[in-house]
């Protein structure tokens, strides 16, 4: 396998993506890794480079500011590009950032092109759940704005990745709303809800966002707009709880006792619901594998981002939604 990580994108790069890539490189030696970005800055940073890492030049950045098609076509030498053109010439079997992500989507369609049959690729991330089986939810940002036969498409490549990627046979599709009943939601959903009930999937009807974490679903359908606010606001209730209890079983020699009987507990806890343990989100639609690295993900969250990829490209996910979907 062979994945290009982009080097230079997200909040903590190039510390983060550098040591995710060596800790992914001693892990896994039959991976090769290409680090793409200023050599300048990333090779003090390998020290003594493993040999499955090597650093592909790229002078340019593309920042978190920066207008997403500008920029992806006025600096062709950004890092987060030339990850694209890798996989776009059969040099890697996926890309990794966690830079813009309106400039990662820019790359997938303007660099890798969509897949035949595809309108609107979106973005997949899992979110996590009480049983550790997580929740693929699509699109989470991807795109503000959806038709319903985007979503009917979101539905089709869910299933699929769940049954490619994770195993399940035949994994329940639900579709995001403000109530189960079927005349729920908006003009949007409800012509989405009439084209998944004939779609060929495992369609269980609309589902509650109060409810996911309870895994009511094993694909979650909505539109970029109000998937991002939901993922968005599951982040911050999670950060938030885990804040509050940290104040609270620090406030006295009782609580911090406490605590300290049930860490074990807080750990296991926190680990099932921490999003690094859940990072990197496939841009189901394109070309090729891009995989989108929260933008604040440290070397843990980068490393996570990494198994993901793999796993992808073990089970051959891109061939497969080629298939479906009529070929590239």
């Amino acid at each position: 396998m062979r994945i290009a990580v982009d080097a230079m994108g997200g909040d903590l790069a190039p510390q983060a993506p550098v040591e995710g890539v060596l800790a992914a490189a001693k892990e896994w030696p039959d991976t090769q890794f290409k680090l793409v970005g200023k050599p300048d800055v990333l090779n003090p940073l390998l020290g003594s480079k493993p040999s499955n890492v090597t650093v592909v030049e790229a002078e340019e950045t593309i920042e978190a500011d920066d207008e997403p098609v500008r920029a992806v076509r006025r600096k062709t030498n950004a890092s987060m590009v030339v990850a694209g053109r890798l996989v776009k010439e059969g040099e890697a079997d996926a890309m990794i950032s966690a830079g813009n992500t309106g400039a990662l989507m820019t790359v997938g369609l303007l660099v890798l092109g969509r897949l035949k049959g595809i309108e609107r690729p979106g973005l997949a991330p899992i979110l996590p759940t009480v049983d550790k089986l997580g929740v693929l939810a699509l699109d989470l940002g991807a795109n503000m704005d959806a038709k319903p036969e985007h979503l009917l498409q979101y539905a089709l490549m869910g299933s699929l990745y769940r049954q490619k990627v994770h195993g399940m046979a035949k994994p329940r599709v639900g579709l995001l709303n403000v109530g189960t009943e079927e005349a729920k939601g908006n003009e949007l959903t409800k012509a989405a809800f009439d084209l998944l009930k004939e779609a060929p999937i495992h369609f269980i009807g609309n589902v509650e966002a109060r409810d996911v974490l309870e895994r009511n679903c094993d694909v979650l359908v909505c539109d970029g707009f109000a998937g991002n606010i939901l993922l968005k606001g599951m982040e911050g209730a999670a950060d938030t709880l885990f804040g509050v209890l940290k104040k609270e079983l620090t406030s006295s020699w009782q609580s911090k006792l406490a605590a300290a009987i049930l860490r074990p507990n807080f750990r296991r806890v926190r680990h099932m619901m921490d999003p690094k343990e859940h990072n990197g989100a496939p841009l189901l639609g394109v070309n090729g594998l891009v995989v989108k690295s929260h933008g604040s993900s440290d070397a843990v969250a980068t490393k996570h981002a990494i198994r993901q990829a793999r796993v992808a490209i073990g089970n051959g996910l891109i061939a497969a939604l080629a298939d479906e979907f009529g070929g590239k």
